[in-house]
């Protein structure tokens, strides 16, 4: 197949980089270069912001209906290129069809509940001890909005950045994941352009690896530009609001996770194996919501951990393009190694391996069969660390007390499950989760655009989604109104 070859997006035009350069977009399952994309310098930077920033009033000021017609175009164009989408997600970040099916379905929901958000109340009437006066808090757009997307679920993660946002009346410059500039940033702007969306609105600036710090600080510097939005890790995500801190600008930070799936002892043993499996294994357990740690009672532990071993095993991996591949390749080599590392640390301290090897498999280097541990402990670095792969431990627990300490024993907090058709028994136990998120009788994957999403202490702050993501993307603005203007008070 031919080498694709895409360009920045500025002012609604795909354009080279300043100075030409390009960089490779690697396929994780080949190991061949997809793409050759343009690598932005600082003065591309600075012209995208300068052309979402002329472009703001015009926007801003569309009026609503209008601005609506184009969400829900670009939700209709999003299901009608699904095919096309789901092979852009297998080829540039190794998505398996199921995970690159939901992420074009919920793409196009993200679409449609933002096209809903423009025509919602928003504001608030204020009491007031002026006589002859009306006050009232209003919201509104901020201007510029820098929105820095990851690879993982690239049209989830990539709409969900400039969507709400977008309708908001805001204009956005997005720079998307080296990883997948394509899917999680162009092919988004491809779309949105086709259903009418003004140039200048949304512009992508895309980068070498190696430019990426200067990127974003510029990003993030230029004038216009007045709240950072970034989803990807915890420590990339520090250095964002690091640096947002120092250009005195909000973020919304959506980072890291070590979630926990808990089964009480009267779980439907069936059901959490096919919760825990989904949690753990989606993806290739690249999700920030995926199952990390599965916390079962001792009274039901030989059962339950025996079917999900057997299920585990079962489980076809492999190329992301064939259709009944559930686990396709992590997103590069140095993924693959770092988990690899993860699992022979544990098995070198003792721990247990009940599926898989930690084995780096593939043509590229980038898969690994489907892994269990059991016997971990604090002394392994895979108890605390995010693992960010196709693998989860189990450990067992003897107490529901001891069960909720465990899933708290971590500095992030973003998604947990309970399962237990004892529902007192359950809720009592995601009441004393501490994260951001949590279903009951579900694993801790679960994203709905009308719901507030984000996660608490090393997680990050803010939210997407819902009448949280509308005022996270909108500034209040108090505003006062005397019935007669010659009377001062």
């Amino acid at each position: 197949m031919a080498v694709i070859t895409r360009g920045l997006i500025i002012n609604g035009k795909e354009k080279a980089a300043r100075n030409n350069r390009m960089t490779d977009d690697i396929s994780p399952w080949t190991g061949a270069v997809y793409a050759r994309i343009a690598a932005a310098s600082p003065e591309d930077v600075n012209a995208a912001a300068d052309a979402a920033a002329a472009a703001f009033p015009a926007w801003s000021e569309m009026r609503p209906f209008e601005r609506r017609k184009i969400f829900l175009r670009a939700a209709d164009l999003m299901e009608q290129r699904a095919e096309e989408a789901i092979e852009l997600m297998a080829r540039e970040v190794g998505g398996a069809r199921p995970w690159a099916k939901f992420n074009t379905e919920l793409c196009a929901e993200i679409l449609r509940e933002a096209a809903a958000a423009i025509t919602q109340p928003t504001g608030q009437i204020l009491a007031t001890n002026a006589a002859g006066s009306q006050s009232y808090a209003e919201r509104m757009p901020y201007g510029v909005i820098a929105a820095i997307s990851p690879w993982n679920a690239p049209f989830i993660l990539g709409i969900r950045s400039i969507a709400i946002p977008l309708a908001m009346g805001n204009c956005v410059v997005m720079k998307p994941s080296e990883d997948a500039p394509i899917s999680c940033g162009l092919y988004l702007a491809e779309i949105l352009h086709e259903a009418g969306l003004p140039a200048g609105v949304l512009n992508v600036v895309t980068n070498d690896p190696r430019d990426a710090g200067l990127i974003v600080e510029t990003l993030i510097g230029h004038p216009q530009v007045r709240l950072v939005n970034f989803t990807g890790s915890t420590h990339v995500g520090r250095l964002i609001g690091i640096e947002a801190a120092k250009n005195i600008k909000p973020a919304i930070l959506e980072l890291g996770g070590k979630n926990a799936l808990v089964v009480l002892k009267a779980a439907d043993i069936d059901y959490a194996v096919e919760a825990a499996i989904f949690g753990a294994f989606m993806n290739s357990g690249q999700i920030c919501m995926s199952t990390d740690r599965i916390i079962v009672e001792r009274e039901i532990a030989d059962d339950f951990i025996g079917k999900l071993a057997n299920a585990a095993n079962k489980i076809i991996y492999g190329d992301p393009a064939n259709p009944g591949t559930v686990v396709g390749p992590v997103v590069n080599g140095k993924s693959a190694l770092r988990i690899s590392t993860l699992i022979k640390d544990a098995v070198d301290k003792g721990a247990k391996l009940l599926a898989g090897s930690g084995e780096i498999e593939g043509q590229a280097g980038t898969l690994l069969k489907p892994i269990l541990l059991t016997d971990v402990n604090p002394d392994m670095a895979i108890f605390y660390n995010e693992i960010f792969g196709p693998a989860a431990v189990i450990h067992v627990v003897d107490s529901v007390s001891e069960a909720i300490a465990l899933a708290n024993d971590t500095d992030y907090g973003l998604t947990g499950g309970v399962i237990s058709e004892d529902i007192r028994a359950a809720m009592n136990v995601a009441r004393q989760m501490k994260t951001g998120i949590v279903h009951v009788n579900g694993q801790g994957i679960g994203d709905e655009p009308m719901a507030p999403f984000g996660g608490i202490k090393n997680t990050g702050y803010g939210h997407f989604g819902g009448q949280s993501g509308m005022e996270a993307f909108t500034v209040t603005r108090w505003v006062t109104v005397k019935e007669r203007g010659h009377e001062i008070p």
